[in-house]
C-alpha cells in the first residue's frame, strides 16, 4: 500500500489544485448559507405584509362602521324633521293669527330643508360606504391570498431548508477532508483571504487574461508562470491566489 507523502513534500500543482478545491466546496457552502439567509427574509416580508393588510382592513372597518352610524343619524334626522312637520301643521289648524301662521309655516319649511340636506348628506355617504365596502372587501380577498402564500411558503421553506441542513453537512465533511490534506500555512493564508472579501473568494481562476477575483489584468509572463504551478502566485492586484484554467484537469 502506498504512503501518503506529508503535506510538506506536495508539489505545488497539487497544492494548488486542493486549495482550489476546497475553495469551489466553501464557495457552495457560502451559497447554501446566503439562500438559508434570505428564506427566513420571504416569510418575514409576507408575515408584515399580512400585518399591515390587518391594520387596512381594521382602519376602513372602522371608517365603514363610522360612516354606518353617519347613515343612521340622517335618518333619524329625518324622521324627526317629518315628525316635527305633522306636529306643525296639526297646530295649523289652531292658529289664532297671522303671526303665529306664518311662525309656523316658517318652521315647516325649516324642517323640510332639513330633510333635504339630510337626504343629499346620506345619499353623499351611502356612496362613500359603498366605494369603502368594496374597498374592504378588497383588502380581505388579498389577506386571505396572502395567508394562503404565507402558509404553503412556510411549507416549502421548512422542506428546502431541511434539504439544505443536509447538502450543508455533507459538504462540510468534503471540506474537512480537504482542510486535513493542507498545510497549516497554506491553509491560514486561505482563511485570512476568504474573510477578507465578502464573497470568501480566496483561490481564483485566471479568465480571459483578468484575475477571477478583482477582474484585473494578469501579465502575460505571469500567467505563464501560473500555469507552470512551480510556485504559488497571489494577484498584485488583490492578493488571491490564482490557478490556471486547467487546474480541474490536474491529476491528483
Amino acid at each position: 500500500m502506498a504512503k501518503t507523502a506529508p503535506v510538506s513534500e506536495v508539489p505545488i500543482g497539487l497544492k494548488l489544485k486542493q486549495l482550489y478545491e476546497l475553495q469551489l466546496v466553501d464557495s457552495e457552502i457560502d451559497q447554501i448559507k446566503i439562500l438559508k439567509g434570505e428564506l427566513p427574509m420571504i416569510v418575514s416580508d409576507l408575515e408584515d405584509e399580512i400585518s399591515g393588510l390587518n391594520v387596512k382592513i381594521n382602519k376602513v372597518s372602522s371608517s365603514v362602521s363610522e360612516m354606518e352610524k353617519e347613515i343612521s343619524n340622517h335618518k333619524t334626522n329625518i324622521k324627526t324633521s317629518e315628525d316635527n312637520i305633522k306636529k306643525y301643521e296639526k297646530q295649523l289648524d289652531s292658529v289664532k293669527n297671522n303671526r303665529e301662521y306664518e311662525a309656523l309655516n316658517k318652521e315647516i319649511n325649516l324642517q323640510r330643508l332639513e330633510i333635504q340636506l339630510s337626504e343629499k348628506r346620506m345619499k353623499e355617504s351611502a356612496e362613500q360606504l359603498k366605494t369603502k365596502k368594496l374597498n374592504l372587501d378588497s383588502v380581505k380577498e388579498r389577506l386571505e391570498a396572502k395567508e394562503k402564500e404565507l402558509e404553503e411558503k412556510k411549507s416549502e421553506l421548512e422542506k428546502i431548508l431541511e434539504k439544505t441542513d443536509k447538502e450543508e453537512a455533507a459538504l462540510q465533511g468534503k471540506v474537512d477532508k480537504l482542510r486535513k490534506k493542507i498545510e497549516t500555512r497554506l491553509l491560514h493564508a486561505y482563511d485570512t483571504i476568504r474573510h477578507r472579501y465578502r464573497n470568501g473568494l480566496a483561490v481564483v481562476m485566471v479568465k480571459r487574461n483578468s484575475c477571477g477575483g478583482c477582474f484585473n489584468q494578469i501579465p502575460p509572463q505571469v500567467q505563464l508562470e501560473i500555469g507552470l504551478r512551480k510556485k504559488i502566485i497571489a494577484c498584485e492586484h488583490c492578493g488571491r491566489v490564482l490557478v490556471d484554467d486547467l487546474i480541474q484537469e490536474m491529476e491528483a
